[in-house]
């Protein structure tokens, strides 16, 4: 069973995180939302955060974890929030199971088939010698030869946990991660549907949806409405949260 942190009580809105993310980027926004009414489910998906581990890592069986945790939790009508990822798994879990989703939100991610772009990052993370018992610090200076953004560093580096004392270890699983990472960007099937509520925002100096998707996006959700947030990258709700809040809130209500 995925691993969940579980605030306030209304109705159900289960939040998704991207790739390498966890459950923890969304905290502040996941409480923000309960104080309006909601029981927010902050998911760590397989292979990330306090999760299980699984050599299997694709959409199929990530779609069969929610509706595992829906069906454990007794949860038969939810909303969603899903970025990059996470929002591919949104979206392929409102168009296989149309009857369990309200409204839909899509955070900075398309249908289309996006390809490989994790290579440099998971060379970093791959080329960390934990046999050294690096600190948080060591681990930070190391990644900048191959990370030198700094907030994508930090993002990464939530992910870092004692593991025992005086040994640091990445809470993901790289090797799954290594072995099965061009699934994170396939598309979405063609004969995919939802016909509910659904919200695309998009930062507006990200390049993952462009003017010109807009009506290929419609093809699979016929009530797509987009938003974008001025001035941000793909890290959309992180670099302009109070914005974030507030479209998406609306949306919801």
């Amino acid at each position: 069973m995925l691993y969940s942190k579980i605030e306030g009580s209304g109705r159900p809105l289960l939040i998704l995180h991207g790739f390498l993310g966890m459950s923890d980027n969304w905290k502040t926004l996941g409480t923000q939302y309960a104080l309006e009414g909601f029981q927010v489910h902050m998911l760590d998906l397989r292979n990330h955060g306090r999760s299980f581990h699984s050599n299997n890592f694709n959409y199929t069986v990530m779609v069969k974890d929610i509706l595992d945790y829906c069906v454990a939790n007794a949860i038969d009508k939810i909303s969603i929030i899903g970025h990059s990822m996470g929002g591919k798994l949104a979206m392929f879990f409102a168009t296989q199971y149309p009857e369990l989703v309200d409204k839909l939100i899509i955070a900075d991610i398309g249908p289309k088939y996006y390809k490989l772009h994790h290579t440099e990052i998971l060379d970093g993370l791959n080329r960390v010698d934990f046999s050294q018992k690096p600190d948080r610090n060591q681990v930070d200076e190391f990644l900048k030869n191959y990370i030198p953004d700094f907030g994508t560093r930090q993002f990464l580096m939530k992910s870092l946990y004692w593991m025992e004392p005086e040994q640091l270890g990445f809470r993901f699983n790289l090797d799954a991660f290594n072995n099965n990472v061009e699934a994170v960007g396939v598309a979405l099937p063609t004969d995919a549907l939802f016909t509910g509520a659904t919200l695309f925002i998009r930062g507006g100096n990200s390049n993952y949806i462009v003017d010109e998707d807009f009506d290929s996006i419609r093809g699979f959700f016929p009530k797509a409405l987009f938003a974008t947030i001025p001035n941000v990258g793909h890290w959309l709700h992180a670099e302009n949260p109070k914005l974030f809040f507030e479209e998406t809130l609306k949306f919801l209500q």
